[in-house]
């Protein structure tokens, strides 16, 4: 793949900074070692919250969960952060979450999941699902979940779940999800060794996550094991073009279209997994979280401005 063309030279600084400390070989480390570069280099990339933005940690019956607000809140966005279910925290997606929650007037609850290998699946899914039934309970507002690479694979597992159980949820934004598509073809293989994300990090991830042998037909681990698309509720799904995980996404919008629902696919040209952190420092990444939080925003009034 010819990356030097694909990629502007923006991108490969984020890229670039991102290596100074977070090694190409992390997943080689100790997990301890690994969760120690990867909140370095979140450190590094960290932005400070919005003036606005307030936050209280609570306790979501047992999960830690932090609370983002910025006036007075109609709606709520459960977040779900990344970090393959090994490394991340309330910490790693502070700066996004708070932009989130000042761009969009909405509440944000950040979700602290339990992480692999410490705690196996369905910990994560678990832990979420807890979480997300505390928000609806202490504050009651109309719900919007949405997750970056694992946490996007955790908010649509909340979201398949919930049909039927959980009410007032507006809307999900999955950005660029791994969400347990064949690795044996399509983007898998054309992005094998993406910068930031390989085909062989996403196979270690999985096997930390579930002790080795991966579930079955299980939606909670990868949703799209499921099989019924239905009554989900209006789906956007941002990908990154370079990154192994696109095609998850492409597929999940696709599965929901063809079931009858609301969803819509937002490719990146250009872009890397993690793209998140250069909101800042490139344009194509600054124009993209524009976009995420714009969806937030329209899905969160059930507004669907996609057609």
């Amino acid at each position: 793949m010819d990356y030097e063309r694909l990629i502007d030279e923006e991108t490969w600084a984020f890229i670039r900074r991102t290596a100074e400390s977070y090694p190409e070989d992390a997943v080689d480390l100790s997990i301890e070692d690994q969760r120690r570069v990867y909140d370095a280099m979140c450190r590094d990339f960290r932005q400070p919250r919005p003036m606005a933005v307030d936050t209280q940690d609570r306790s979501a019956n047992g999960v830690p969960v932090r609370v983002y607000t910025a006036g007075d809140p109609t709606r709520t966005v459960v977040y779900f952060h990344g970090g393959g279910f090994v490394v991340g925290g309330l910490d790693s997606h502070d700066d996004v979450c708070a932009e989130l929650c000042a761009q969009t007037g909405y509440r944000v609850v950040a979700v602290d999941y339990r992480l692999c290998p410490d705690h196996l699946h369905p910990a994560q899914f678990q832990d979420s699902w807890t979480a997300t039934n505390w928000v609806i309970g202490e504050f009651a507002d109309p719900l919007v979940l949405a997750g970056d690479s694992a946490g996007g694979n955790l908010a649509a597992a909340v979201a398949q779940h919930g049909r039927g159980r959980l009410e007032n949820v507006l809307g999900q934004v999955l950005i660029y999800p791994g969400l347990g598509g064949d690795a044996s073809k399509g983007s898998y293989v054309e992005h094998a060794h993406a910068p930031l994300l390989t085909r062989e990090e996403i196979l270690f991830y999985e096997k930390v996550r579930c002790g080795g042998e991966t579930p079955q037909d299980d939606p909670t681990f990868a949703p799209l094991h499921d099989t019924d698309f239905s009554e989900l509720p209006p789906t956007v799904v941002v990908t990154a073009d370079c990154d192994p995980l696109r095609d998850d996404g492409a597929i999940y919008w696709e599965q929901i279209t063809a079931a009858g629902g609301q969803a819509h696919w937002i490719n990146e040209p250009g872009l890397v997994h993690g793209y998140l952190r250069a909101r800042t420092s490139v344009k194509r990444a600054a124009d993209s979280f524009e976009r995420i939080s714009v969806a937030v925003e329209a899905l969160g009034q059930s507004i669907w401005p996609y057609d």
